[in-house]
C-alpha cells in the first residue's frame, strides 16, 4: 500500500506542478456552469434541485475525462520514463492504482468545486440535499469509470491524441450502450439475454438511478467492477508494452 500511495502522491503532485490541472478546472467549471445554466434551464425549470447539471454531466464528462487521462500512460511510453518508473521496487499493478487513484481524486476536486450550483439552488428552494449528495456520488463513481476506460487506452498508445480518440469512442458506446441505437444492432440475431446485458452496461441507465437519491447495491457494485475489470486490463496491456 506504501508503494501505491508513493506513486499516488507523485502523480497528484504533477498535476498541480503544471498548468494542466487549473486549466482543466477552469474549463470543466465554466462548462458546467453553461450546460446547468443555459441549456439545463435551471432558473426555468422553477424546481429546486440540479437535475439539470447531472443530465448534462455524462456528456461534459465524456471529453474532459480522455483528455486528462490520455497523458496517464502514453506519455510514459512516448518519453521512454516508463522503463525507469518499472525499475522501481513496485509492481506494475500498484504503478496503475497509484496513477489511477490520484486521477481520480483530481476528477474528484474538480467536482467538489461545483459546489456554489448547489448552494444556488439552495438559496433559490428548498431541495431535498440528500438526493443532490446522491448525484454527486454517483458522478464520483462515474468520473472513475470514465477514467479507468482512458488509463487503459492511454497505456496501449504512445500518441495521447490517439489515446484521446480511441477513448471517447469507448466511452460513447458505454454511454449509448442503453439506447435503441445501439440495441437495434443486436435485436435482428442476439437472444434476449444478450440485449438485456448490453443495455445493462450503459452508464446512463446506473447514473440516472442514483440520481434519483437511492443508491442502489447493484449501481455501485456495476461501477466497482467495471472500474477493476478496465484496471487489471490496464495491467495486462502495460506488462505487454512496458518494453516497447
Amino acid at each position: 500500500m506504501s508503494n501505491v500511495l508513493a506513486i499516488y502522491k507523485r502523480e497528484l503532485g504533477s498535476y498541480f506542478a503544471t498548468p494542466v490541472a487549473y486549466v482543466f478546472i477552469v474549463i470543466f467549471l465554466m462548462l458546467a456552469g453553461i450546460f446547468t445554466f443555459y441549456l439545463g434551464g435551471l432558473y426555468e425549470r422553477g424546481q429546486a434541485d440540479l437535475q439539470p447539471f447531472f443530465s448534462y454531466l455524462p456528456w461534459l464528462y465524456l471529453f474532459l475525462i480522455p483528455a486528462l487521462s490520455m497523458r496517464l500512460w502514453a506519455e510514459e511510453r512516448r518519453s521512454g520514463s516508463i522503463e525507469l518508473l518499472m525499475t522501481l521496487p513496485i509492481s506494475v499493478t500498484q504503478a496503475v492504482l497509484g496513477k489511477f487513484f490520484a486521477a481520480w481524486l483530481f476528477t474528484g476536486i474538480a467536482l467538489s468545486l461545483t459546489f456554489p450550483l448547489w448552494l444556488t439552488v439552495n438559496y433559490l428552494g428548498e431541495p431535498d440535499n440528500l438526493v443532490i449528495l446522491s448525484g454527486y456520488i454517483g458522478a464520483f463513481l462515474m468520473a472513475g469509470a470514465y477514467l479507468a476506460i482512458g488509463s487503459c487506452i492511454s497505456a496501449m498508445t504512445k500518441n495521447q491524441v490517439i489515446a484521446f480518440v480511441v477513448a471517447v469512442v469507448v466511452s460513447f458506446f458505454f454511454i449509448l450502450s442503453g439506447f435503441p441505437l445501439v440495441l437495434d444492432f443486436f435485436k435482428d440475431w442476439a437472444p434476449q439475454i444478450v440485449i438485456n446485458a448490453v443495455s445493462s452496461l450503459s452508464f446512463l441507465t446506473h447514473f440516472n438511478s442514483i440520481t434519483k437519491g437511492v443508491i442502489d447495491v447493484r449501481d455501485v457494485v456495476y461501477f466497482a467492477s467495471f472500474m477493476g475489470c478496465w484496471l487489471a486490463a490496464n495491467v495486462i496491456v502495460i506488462e505487454m508494452k512496458k518494453s516497447d
